[in-house]
């Protein structure tokens, strides 16, 4: 029997299943912290600040006691997550490290020929020697090398010695131990990553079977697309093939959408909704979140289930923008209600809001400007600025 979803049930059970439901001001341990990342699955790294950078803005607005010092030491200290790629740059939960050898394993069977594309002739000559550099020396920054005769360029233009880091880190052999102003220190995984971690092993067919698994846990729904999307580590295919080897552990689903327009079919775990435990109540806040928030992490899904269109507009020319440069989205309970382009001016101590838009349907009122207004004050107090300024005509 296929389960009908409403549109209203979709998206708690989404949001339930991204730690979006709990209450925001409930104490955060460390140990708190590593149950969250795990809990959701991995948290995007990215390097603009606008406000805050992504990772920090994405722990935030699912609990306001957040301590970024926490992150900092389950990453550099306990070893208990690690940076590497989903669909982008992400902190991981190092328990998931056994199946990101079969990605690292993947990457050295296609890597170099794929870079050979775009990337200056001879770029693996100098592997080994950059490998033999940090086994003896220890950890390293690509400014560490020492580069002559260098032209200003993007990532293809990378020195040999930087392509090599990168290479040897996203195929295993070197890890992320920290960061310094954001740059990357490299160092031998073994020397980064803790044993326990390091030593599992998985065949395929338990690599493919804990990845789909795992996304269905974290999406409450799919489709086999969205299943090989989440980490971004196996195919569609091997999803597909994933879904018809175990139909007898799924439900049959369709999910309501937020437009009206026909149910879309999915699938969830055997014993849906009963699998899902008890769902919370969003919290009725307002919240910001990152333009690199899980929730938002695939454009179609999030559009289908909340009806927000959104899309980060950093590549696109200034006049063809629709909203602005970095423009963050705005949760309040189970719907995404609209959106703010702000910034913090640490030299003056201002988060600066810029211009708010409310999506259609949704009506400023007093009460939603006074969850707004309280929602803005902690983010300024987390970006360490201590005054929010609306510019002019910033309400529209």
């Amino acid at each position: 029997m296929t389960i009908l979803v409403s549109n209203r049930d979709a998206r708690r059970i989404f949001l339930n299943r991204q730690g979006l439901a709990s209450a925001p001001n409930r104490a955060l341990t460390k140990a708190g912290l590593l149950d969250l990342v795990t809990r959701i699955g991995f948290v995007q790294v990215d390097s603009i600040s606008t406000v805050e950078r992504a990772h920090h803005m994405i722990l935030h607005a699912r609990n306001q006691t957040y301590r970024p010092e926490h992150l900092t030491a389950l990453l550099e200290t306990d070893g208990a997550l690690f940076e590497h790629w989903t669909h982008d740059a992400s902190i991981i939960p190092s328990a998931f490290f056994v199946y990101w050898k079969h990605r690292f394993a993947r990457e050295r069977e296609t890597l170099v020929e794929r870079w050979r594309k775009w990337r200056e002739a001879g770029f693996e000559d100098v592997f080994d020697e950059t490998l033999r550099q940090i086994t003896e020396t220890g950890r390293v920054l690509a400014r560490d090398f020492k580069y002559e005769d260098r032209t200003s360029g993007g990532w293809w233009n990378w020195h040999p010695s930087k392509t090599a880091l990168e290479y040897l880190w996203r195929t295993g052999t070197l890890a992320i131990a920290g960061r310094d102003s954001f740059q990357k220190i490299y160092d031998l995984t073994e020397r980064v990553i803790p044993e326990a971690y390091r030593a599992a092993e998985v065949d395929r067919e338990a690599f493919i079977d804990w990845c789909c698994r795992a996304a269905l846990e974290r999406l409450g729904f799919a489709t086999h697309g969205e299943l090989a999307a989440f980490f971004a580590l196996i195919s569609p295919e091997d999803a597909r093939q994933w879904v018809l080897a175990h139909a007898h552990d799924l439900q049959s689903v369709v999910i309501e959408p937020a437009d009206g327009s026909r149910p879309r079919a999915a699938h969830a775990l055997a014993g849906f909704p009963g699998t899902l435990g008890e769902l919370e109540d969003p919290p009725a806040r307002l919240r910001v979140l990152s333009p690199f928030d899980p929730l938002l992490r695939d454009r179609a899904r999030t559009e289908r289930l909340f009806g927000f269109s959104y899309r980060i507009e950093i590549f696109v020319p200034e006049p063809k923008r629709q909203y602005g440069y970095y423009v963050f989205p705005l949760l309040e309970g189970d719907r995404l209600v609209g959106r703010i382009d702000m910034k913090a001016n640490r030299k003056a101590g201002l988060l600066e809001v810029k211009r708010l838009w409310w999506e259609p349907g949704i009506r400023a009122s007093s009460g939603r400007d006074a969850r707004l207004d309280a929602e803005l004050i902690r983010i300024a107090r987390f970006a360490g600025v201590e005054q929010v300024v609306w510019l002019e005509g910033a309400r529209g």
